[in-house]
């Protein structure tokens, strides 16, 4: 464990607006990490996992999000916490790397020992206090955190191979087109400040690179056009890559539920892992109700204490009821996510769904997916504001904003 002497800082690398298009409608309007997975901000689980580090001095939100979108998010957050939470927004996108380097001054500004590092788009139990632990032990500048995964998916992440001995990180490829391992990287770090010199050489090179070479006249407009390129730096593709095998990454193994966020449904997915953690974590975040003074609840559900729930109506598993919903009498909920100021009117029936805000869903009306969060029609999500009409059943559709349902509709594309 993390001696008394040392400081630790976390970073949660957020992304912004040029980003995330899968992600739509539902970041039409909000930014993707504030999007509420089982109650909270997809960017709170991640701090709650910060909280419990050791000695930690800051958390810093790294980003190109406009400041406005979130300053009331941290202030919030920081006074719920007693841990200060700051947003840093960078001028550009400077890759996952270049955004640490950019803002390494107010990183160092507390002397940390270690730096965390994380994806917000990751949805896992967060492991950090056991990975802190191992990465004292290994004495290198970073830890990777890695999980074990079928051969089909592997290919969609980072893959690598490690020592199975002294675990160190001995190749690593993003998103290789052949087969190299079904071990993947999970997107969280630790990193001693010796990343910085790791970053800050990749960015030099490129500048000697750019300035040695001689280029014509088309490829010199290229690369004038093509602002930034020398301080774009990725952790995973320039750093990692290049420093495996050389006895300075090493990784650690998490067992348990790992996801990446990148679409609607996969949200839906998360909020359900999200639910179940709860049960050991925070109890207390989960509904209970008996039938009859309140709803009857099944499995793992929560329920912001502003939304009203019908006694008759039945909610769960894994949903999600956020602040000043409405559920009516006889209603049905399973595996979705209503979203603020939503009402559910009598027994209409909602599943495998996301209910965006201030929508209302009609008398014996259905709204259901499929449950297949990984297809692009997998779940039925329904933008800001969308009204469905009384006995109208939607299924596995996307559907924007503002907009009015009143005859049955199967697999569309609403715009």
């Amino acid at each position: 464990m993390a001696s008394s002497e040392e400081v630790n800082v976390a970073v949660i690398m957020v992304g912004g607006p040029t980003k995330g298009t899968r992600f739509r409608p539902l970041s039409l309007n909000l930014a993707k990490p504030l999007f509420p997975l089982a109650g909270h901000a997809m960017v709170h689980h991640p701090i709650l996992a910060c909280k419990k580090i050791p000695n930690l001095a800051h958390i810093y939100l790294v980003g190109f999000y406009e400041e406005r979108e979130f300053t009331l998010y941290v202030s919030a957050v920081s006074n719920e916490l007693k841990v200060p939470v700051r947003y840093l927004r960078e001028d550009k996108p400077h890759g996952s790397a270049g955004g640490l380097y950019n803002f390494r001054d107010w990183l160092m500004e507390d002397d940390p020992t270690n730096i965390f590092v994380m994806n917000c788009d990751v949805c896992c139990s967060f492991p950090l206090s056991d990975m802190l632990v191992a990465h004292s032990k290994y004495n290198g500048i970073g830890t990777l955190l890695v999980k074990k995964v079928s051969a089909e998916s592997a290919s969609e992440f980072g893959e690598l191979v490690s020592d199975p001995e002294t675990g160190e990180l001995l190749h690593y490829a993003e998103k290789p087109e052949t087969f190299v391992s079904e071990w993947i990287n999970c997107g969280v770090y630790i990193f001693t400040p010796q990343i910085f010199l790791a970053i800050q050489d990749v960015a030099s090179q490129r500048k000697d690179h750019a300035t040695m070479r001689r280029v014509s006249s088309f490829e010199a407009l290229q690369i004038t056009t093509k602002s930034g390129q020398t301080d774009f730096v990725r952790l995973d593709q320039d750093i990692l890559t290049p420093l495996a095998g050389k006895k300075k990454l090493y990784t650690f193994e998490t067992t348990e539920f790992w996801e990446q966020i990148k679409t609607p449904g996969m949200s839906l997915r998360c909020s359900a892992l999200y639910l179940a953690q709860y049960r050991q974590t925070a109890p207390e975040f989960l509904a209970k109700g008996d039938g009859v003074r309140s709803a009857t609840y099944i499995g793992d559900v929560y329920v912001h204490p502003s939304a009203k729930v019908h006694p008759t109506a039945k909610v769960g598993p894994n949903v999600s009821i956020s602040a000043n919903a409405r559920v009516g009498p006889g209603v049905r909920l399973i595996g979705c996510i209503l979203l603020d100021g939503v009402e559910v009117k009598e027994n209409a029936v909602i599943m495998h769904s996301i209910i965006g805000w201030k929508s209302s869903i009609g008398r014996w009306a259905r709204v259901q997916g499929i449950g297949n969060y990984a297809a692009k029609l997998g779940i039925t999500i329904l933008g800001e504001d969308v009204s469905v009409e009384d006995e109208v059943v939607v299924t596995s559709c996307i559907v924007l904003p503002h907009k009015t349902l009143n005859i049955n509709v199967h697999e569309e594309i609403i715009l």
